[in-house]
């Protein structure tokens, strides 16, 4: 074998043996001298990731090069093993130090909270995410109010309790609300019908597209004293773990409550999800029309008509 290569071959193994040793020793506790807060961004790659670091000073020189955190990467089973959230590290860290910072301890996670959700839902993802106890789940619920959990994408620590993640959500709820509020006012819809129209309007429209029509269509039934006839108000009824939305069946309209829309006129009494900007704004601002029915097709599309007669023709072309 070479003489050089065989140089080579030791001082990698050495390379190698220093690494393992230092991951090692401080994956027990990653030091905090001087760290600062790093963030990666959902769908950030990895090659994203190692240029950003380099750019912020993270990586630089030839011990603290990208190619030693590349390095550090493929000799421990790290390459795509680092997760968006946001970290502390500091420049003086070496490379592996800082990848197994990367890998193993991020004190921020991204949590995505869609539009449409009800609490509960809400619940199990920040429990999933932040590896909650039943306790911190139950304090989210009870602290948060249907319909006014703001549904966003939050950066959260993970020793959030549940209380703290309920303010934060109704914190971003009031921000982005309140001139919404103000708007809604000025047409003389109270805020709680507001919120609770645009819950409804978030489980039944199959797109933002849809919403403003499906909002008229709601008000022209109200307006006239119509029964709401919802489906998504008796699937809040029937939810429950692992099947929080089921499909209505005829003799589910019979059942007495208040959210019942088939045999009481009217709104419901609460949200039965917390909705986006976008249905709180149809609701506002609703597209005018003389349209009282409306269904969809297994495709989503929607088919409105002005008398039950037509709706009726509706059913039998789209629906069988």
């Amino acid at each position: 074998m070479n003489k050089y290569r065989k140089i080579t071959i030791i001082i990698g193994i050495i390379l190698g043996i220093v690494v393992v040793g230092l991951v090692l020793f401080y994956s027990l506790k990653p030091p905090q001298t001087e760290a600062g807060r790093f963030v990666i961004n959902l769908n950030t790659s990895e090659e994203e990731i190692i240029n950003q670091l380099q750019s912020e000073g993270y990586l630089r020189g030839w011990l603290r090069s990208p190619t030693v955190f590349k390095f550090s990467l493929s000799l421990f089973g790290w390459h795509d093993k680092i997760e968006p959230g946001a970290y502390r590290i500091s420049k003086k860290m070496f490379p592996w130090t800082i990848a197994n910072i990367l890998v193993e301890f991020p004190y921020q996670k991204w949590v995505i909270l869609p539009e449409g959700l009800r609490e509960e839902q809400m619940a199990e993802i920040l429990q999933d995410e932040l590896e909650w106890t039943d306790h911190e789940k139950e304090q989210f619920l009870l602290y948060s109010k249907e319909g006014y959990s703001f549904p966003d994408t939050y950066l959260l620590n993970l020793d959030y309790t549940g209380y703290e993640v309920g303010k934060r959500l109704k914190d971003r709820f009031n921000e982005k609300v309140a001139d919404l509020f103000k708007q809604a006012e000025e047409q003389n819809i109270l805020n709680d019908s507001l919120i609770v129209l645009a819950s409804l309007i978030q489980r039944e429209a199959a797109n933002d597209e849809q919403m403003p029509l499906i909002a008229g269509i709601i008000w022209n039934r109200w307006l006239k004293g119509m029964k709401f006839e919802i489906d998504a108000t008796l699937q809040y009824v029937l939810g429950e773990p692992d099947n929080w939305w089921k499909v209505v069946k005829p003799e589910d309209k019979q059942i007495d409550s208040p959210y019942n829309t088939y045999l009481y006129q009217g709104r419901p009494p609460e949200p039965i999800c917390n909705p986006g900007l976008v249905a709180i704004k149809a609701i506002i601002h609703p597209e005018e029309s003389d349209y009282l029915y409306y269904l969809h097709d297994s495709k989503g599309q929607i088919y409105p008509a002005e008398t039950y007669e037509k709706h009726k023709e509706n059913i039998e072309k789209y629906l069988k």
